[in-house]
C-alpha cells in the first residue's frame, strides 16, 4: 500500500507522563520532597515543568493522560492539575524502579480495556518549544501497526551530556520514520561534532510512542521475571480515589532499569523519527539560563534583579532584591532559605553540594522552608550504622518517612525481602508500615530519615525510631 493510501488510525494517543527523581542539579529550586517537575519554569507564577507537558498534549487527537509517580507525591500532583483546570488518571508507584517497571504498569492497565491503546510516553521535566504533536500525530498510524517509535531531536549543536540514535534504513511507508542502527551513550566532543555533521544521528529525548500490547508481548520475551513483577504488583494494587497504589513487595522485584535498557536497545520493532523542536532535558542550571529570554547583556533575570557590567548570567531572586555587579558567566539562585552561587563551567558540580548537604543531614536537602506548616514540619535525623548495625523506622499511620542513603551501602527491607541501596538512594516508608537498614559492609552506612510528621521519636504522632548493635536497641 502507498503512502498516500494508507489510513490514519483514529485511535486517541495516550500521554503517559513519568514523574521520578529530583532533578539534584537544580538544587535549591528542586528538593526530595518537591523535585524539578514540580517547579515553576520561569519563576513564581508561572507553570511548573509537568504542568506544561501536560498542557502540551491538551489537544486534538490525545487522551486523558496517565501519570505515573510516587505515591507520596499524589497530593502535589493533583494541585497542580487542579491549578491548570485539567484532570489524569494516577499510578502510583511504592518505590522508584526507573522507567522501565513504570511503563511497563501504565500499559498494563491500558490492555485490561484495549490491548491496542496507543502510549506516548513522555519525561515530565522537560522544555519543548515547537510542534511536537504533528510528528506523534504523524506516527500514529506506525505505531498502530506495531512499531515502537522513539522520538530523536534533530541536535542544534555537538552535546556530551545526551545519549543519541542512529538513523538507518528507512521504514517503508511511512515518512521519516527510520529503523535504528545504533544506541550512542554521551559520545566525547569529537564523536559528538562527527554524529551532528553526518546529520543521520539524533539526541535521544526519551520520548516514545507504542501500542500497550507491543509493548508488553517485548517484556515478555525479553524481560519476563519484570513482567510478572509489574502485573504482581497490579493484582495486589491498592484501589483509592486516587487510582491504584502498586504493592510494593512484588513491584521491587523488578529491575530498576530504563526502558531504553530493558527494551529499546534489543528490540527489531523500535524505530527513530526525528523531530526538528527545540528540545532540552534541563538538567542543570546552564540550560535554564540557555532557554530563557534574556536581556541585552546576555542574562537571564528573574524577580527583583540590578546587574551592573554583568553578562550572560543567571539570577533569579526569590523574596529579596539581589544585585549583581561585575561579574559574567554567574548562576545566582536564592530561595527563602537556600542561596546557590556558581557559574556555568561549574554548575554540574551542584550534584556534589546536594550530596554534600545529605550527609550533613539539612533539612534544605529535602523540603522548602515556605511550604505551608504541615508540609514543612520534616524532622531531620541522621544515623551512621557500623558493620552487622541496623536501623529500624516504623512510620505512624497518618505520616510516611523518607529514607536516603547519604553514604556507604546497606540492605534496606520494606515491604518486601532486603534490596541493596547505594548511595544517592531515596525510598519511602509509607504509613504504618516498617523498614529496616541493615549495613553487612566494612564502610560505614549513614542514613538520614526525614519524618514527614512529628519527631523520630514517637511524639506529635510521628515515626518510631531504634537502632539495634548486636545485641542491643537504642532508642
Amino acid at each position: 500500500m502507498t503512502e498516500e493510501a494508507k489510513p490514519m488510525t483514529h485511535k486517541q494517543i495516550v500521554p503517559v507522563i513519568l514523574s521520578g527523581g529530583m532533578g539534584t542539579r537544580l538544587w535549591p529550586l528542586s528538593r526530595v520532597r518537591q523535585p524539578k517537575q514540580f517547579q515553576p519554569i520561569d519563576g513564581d507564577g508561572s507553570h511548573s515543568f509537568l504542568q506544561e507537558t501536560v498542557l502540551r498534549h491538551r489537544a486534538e487527537g490525545f487522551a486523558t493522560p496517565m501519570i505515573v509517580a510516587s505515591a507520596s507525591e499524589r497530593e502535589l500532583l493533583f494541585d497542580q492539575l487542579a491549578d491548570i483546570g485539567t484532570r489524569a488518571r494516577f499510578v502510583g508507584e511504592p518505590v522508584g524502579r526507573n522507567t522501565g517497571p513504570a511503563v511497563l504498569a501504565a500499559a498494563l492497565i491500558l490492555a485490561e480495556t484495549d490491548p491496542g491503546a496507543l502510549l506516548l510516553v513522555l519525561p515530565s521535566d522537560h522544555i519543548i518549544e515547537g510542534d511536537l504533536n504533528a510528528a506523534v500525530r504523524d506516527m500514529a498510524p506506525a505505531a498502530d501497526e506495531g512499531h515502537i517509535v522513539l522520538f530523536g531531536i534533530v541536535p542544534r549543536h555537538p552535546e556530551t551530556g545526551f545519549g543519541y540514535i542512529s538513523a538507518g534504513a528507512s521504514v517503508e511507508g511511512h515518512n521519516a520514520l527510520h529503523e535504528v542502527h545504533s544506541f550512542i551513550e554521551k559520545p566525547d566532543l569529537d564523536e559528538a561534532t562527527r554524529l551532528v555533521e553526518e546529520g543521520q544521528t539524533f539526541w535521544a529525548s526519551g520520548i516514545s510512542m507504542m501500542r500497550a500490547d507491543v509493548l508488553i508481548d517485548e517484556f515478555a520475551r525479553l524481560e519476563p521475571e519484570t513482567l510478572a513483577a509489574v502485573k504482581g504488583a497490579l493484582g495486589q494494587a491498592e484501589q483509592t480515589d486516587w487510582g491504584p497504589l502498586l504493592a510494593e513487595a512484588p513491584f521491587s522485584e523488578a529491575r530498576n532499569e530504563p526502558t531504553e535498557r530493558l527494551i529499546f536497545e534489543h528490540s527489531p520493532r523500535v524505530t527513530v523519527r526525528p523531530a526538528d523542536v527545540d528540545w532540552s532535558d534541563v538538567g542543570a542550571w546552564p540550560a535554564i539560563h540557555s532557554l530563557g529570554e534574556k536581556t541585552g547583556d546576555g542574562n537571564v533575570e528573574t524577580g527583583a534583579v540590578v546587574t551592573l557590567d554583568t553578562h550572560d548570567s543567571l539570577i533569579r531572586a526569590g523574596e529579596k532584591l539581589v544585585a549583581v555587579v561585575g561579574m559574567e558567566g554567574v548562576i545566582v539562585v536564592d530561595t527563602p532559605d537556600a542561596l546557590l552561587v556558581t557559574n556555568h563551567e561549574n554548575a554540574q558540580m551542584v550534584k556534589e553540594a546536594v550530596s554534600e548537604l545529605k550527609r550533613n543531614h539539612r533539612a534544605e536537602v529535602f523540603t522548602h522552608a515556605s511550604l505551608p506548616p504541615r508540609a514543612a514540619s520534616a524532622h531531620v535525623r541522621e544515623e551512621t550504622l557500623a558493620k552487622g548495625d541496623d536501623m529500624v523506622v516504623s512510620a505512624s499511620d497518618e505520616n510516611g518517612v523518607v529514607l536516603t542513603i547519604a553514604g556507604g551501602e546497606g540492605q534496606v527491607t520494606n515491604g518486601s525481602g532486603p534490596k541493596r541501596q547505594c548511595t544517592g538512594d531515596h525510598l519511602a516508608v509509607e504509613p504504618g508500615h516498617t523498614a529496616r537498614v541493615h549495613n553487612a559492609c566494612e564502610t560505614p552506612l549513614t542514613v538520614v530519615a526525614v519524618d514527614l510528621a512529628g519527631d523520630l521519636k514517637g511524639q506529635d504522632g510521628g515515626a518510631t525510631y531504634s537502632l539495634q548493635k548486636g545485641r542491643h536497641a537504642v532508642a
